[in-house]
């Protein structure tokens, strides 16, 4: 899905996968039994507890949560944009730091600008690959100009060898300015982007997971292992408490 989109295109085809409607659950959410609330470590927030998957996701909260939930966004992505601005502080505070949801955020590549943000997202501990999203999807806006203003200057950054073009990509998109506002350095996010088989691998994992996933649009939601679809915040927390969260 990436491989052959010249850097030129692709902020015009930044929303080519991204639904801004919700798609038709894949099936349907079984009546779960309510589930209570679990007190995080003393001292700590769910929100703040974090690990690396074994597919390559990012997980917030109570590992041992009941309910699963796990989100497949594209960082590109205007409907995983507004899903984060309309919805994820409530499902910070209700569900996740409560104990009884689990989060795990997994990207779907869509684009160049898209495979850098996901790598530099990555590019500190665990517990920052999350908020380091959010952020991302909060000043959407900004992000997208910064890539739309760049675009003379993505194309060309394919020509240079791998080591230096994911640098190129981030430097003419004003990222390496917007990460050091959250905390990534630019030493750091340069050494991260350097890292080119680290950087595929995101794309690789990508196309993997959503052929076998069947994961057609972001933001796609899976609950407890089950594929309801692409969904904004208002359909999807009734999904949750209907799984057990109420």
């Amino acid at each position: 899905m990436l491989r052959n989109t010249p850097f030129a295109l692709v902020v015009a085809l930044a929303l080519s996968a991204c639904n801004s409607e919700d798609a038709p659950a894949d099936g349907t959410i079984a009546e779960g039994t309510k589930v209570g609330a679990v007190a995080a470590p003393a001292g700590q927030e769910w929100i703040d507890i974090a690990s690396q998957t074994a597919g390559g996701g990012y997980l917030v909260g109570n590992p041992d949560a009941p309910i699963k939930l796990m989100e497949f966004g594209s960082l590109t992505c205007g409907a995983c944009a507004n899903f984060t601005q309309t919805g994820f502080e409530a499902l910070r505070q209700k569900y996740i730091n409560t104990g009884k949801v689990s989060f795990e955020l997994r990207n779907q590549v869509h684009n160049g600008i898209d495979l850098v943000l996901a790598r530099l997202v990555r590019c500190s501990t665990p517990d920052a690959m999350v908020p380091l999203s959010e952020q991302v999807w909060l000043n959407f806006d900004q992000v997208m100009a910064g890539a739309q203003a760049a675009a003379p200057q993505l194309e060309s950054a394919m020509a240079l060898p791998e080591n230096q073009r994911f640098s190129a990509v981030a430097q003419a998109a004003g990222l390496f300015q917007f990460f050091a506002t959250l905390g990534v350095s630019e030493d750091q996010a340069r050494t991260c982007l350097a890292d080119a088989q680290s950087v595929e691998a995101i794309a690789e994992r990508s196309d993997k997971q959503s052929e076998e996933l069947k994961v057609a649009a972001t933001p796609t939601f899976f609950i407890n292992g089950n594929n309801v679809g692409t969904q904004n915040w208002t359909n999807l927390e009734p999904m949750l408490q209907r799984a057990g969260a109420r």
